[in-house]
């Protein structure tokens, strides 16, 4: 979490160095106050007028801002921040981190920063692959800094992808993540996401409108606050980030049914969000169906009920949350299943409320449990995911 935290931003003479705006936009839009230290090279690149628009405070370069002996203290800088963030850092500026060349106003603030330093390297590769800078980057993890390197996307899997810089989302990303509460840390969660397909022939099936952008949230939400998460996936276009996620993918209810009957028993909860088929045809065609008069007649029969379970097969050590997607008497449902199927709470969303339900960045829920309903404003899936799982951590914690 960033709201309210402190972050230096070190920026340096790299190409670069024009992402340091997406970061501070992202670092201030996440509640984030930031400071800009930057290098004499640095204001090569980008122009401290520029820096200084965007965090509304004066750009820190030298050590005296004027030649009336006032100077920039970078002691105060050291206790002020909450986190120091270095991002580009060239080749040079990392040598110099490594070795206490304090010959600038950002090396400076680093050996005076009592807060985490995380430092996000850009250069081309043959700078990146040489010994010495890799040597150096390995001296500033000893002291315990974090290094952030392009981890995702199809660039960073090839060499080449190696000596860019992260890319500023993901760079938030990781602050955010070191600053979240570890209220789940130690716990291992089960998480069904998606939609399921259950085959007709070769090339059709029955399934819904699920996108798994609800489950992802939830999953990201789980592993930012320290969990393992056990994800079984239907079909879905949207794939989590997180290293803590380990996904299991899945087509048919009964490959869903039989992932989470064989994860439950080693996880602490289980979150069923995935929208599961309730019915499966009865055989699937080994070839496609043709057209042959005017009518099909499809014969299904019920798809194993993993709510039903999990549910009989809950610990007392153990938490179930299921999910209710419903059209009419919602409430209604929505208590029948949270107590047919042993849950310890339920969520509850209506296709009639605008902006809920499938595909949609957004949802609208009620989570019930036995004793009191809580009804929930549309909110982002993200922001959504946040109180699912606050709910999720207080029964975990009982």
């Amino acid at each position: 979490m960033l709201d309210g935290k402190k972050i230096v931003l070190g920026i340096t003479g790299s190409i670069a160095a024009y992402k340091a705006c997406l970061i501070i936009r992202g670092l201030i839009k996440r509640g984030a106050e930031v400071q800009v230290v930057i290098t004499p090279a640095g204001k090569e690149f980008i122009t401290p007028i520029t820096l200084s628009a965007l965090t509304s405070k004066p750009v820190i370069s030298d050590f005296f801002s004027q030649r009336d002996g006032t100077w920039h203290s970078h002691v105060d800088l050291g206790l002020w921040a909450d986190a120091m963030l270095v991002a580009p850092a060239t080749a040079s500026t990392i040598g110099k981190m490594a070795h206490g060349i304090a010959d600038n106003m950002l090396v400076t603030t680093y050996l005076s920063m009592k807060a985490p330093v995380f430092v996000a390297p850009a250069m081309d590769l043959d700078m990146y692959a040489h010994p010495t800078t890799q040597d150096n980057l390995n001296i500033l993890r000893k002291n315990g800094n974090h290094i952030i390197e392009p981890s995702t996307g199809e660039l960073a899997s090839h060499l080449v992808g190696k000596g860019r810089m992260e890319e500023p989302e993901e760079i938030i990303n990781t602050l955010d993540d070191f600053f979240y509460e570890k209220d789940l840390e130690g716990q291992r969660i089960l998480l069904t996401a998606g939609p399921t397909y259950e085959r007709i022939d070769p090339v059709r099936f029955i399934g819904n409108y699920s996108s798994g952008k609800m489950g992802v949230a939830l999953a990201e939400e789980c592993a930012k606050r320290g969990a393992i998460v056990e994800m079984i996936c239907g079909p879905m276009k949207v794939q989590p980030k997180h290293a803590n996620i380990h996904t299991t993918p899945v087509e048919s209810a009964q490959q869903m049914y039989d992932a989470a009957t064989r994860l439950y028993p080693s996880c602490q909860a289980g979150i069923l969000c995935a929208a599961v088929a309730d019915f499966t045809p009865e055989q699937t065609a080994s070839q496609k169906l043709k057209r042959e008069g005017n009518e099909l007649e499809l014969h299904l029969k019920p798809t194993k009920d993993i709510a039903k379970a999990l549910g009989q097969m809950k610990r007392d050590d153990q938490c179930l949350v299921g999910f209710a997607l419903e059209t009419n008497n919602e409430n209604e449902h929505a208590h029948e299943k949270l107590k047919t199927k042993n849950l310890d709470f339920i969520v509850l969303n209506s296709l009639r409320d605008a902006g809920a339900g499938f595909s949609h960045d957004t949802n609208k829920v009620t989570i019930i449990t036995p004793r009191c309903e809580m009804q929930y404003e549309l909110k982002t899936k993200q922001e959504v995911a946040c109180d699912i799982v606050d709910v999720l951590v207080k029964h975990l914690s009982k």
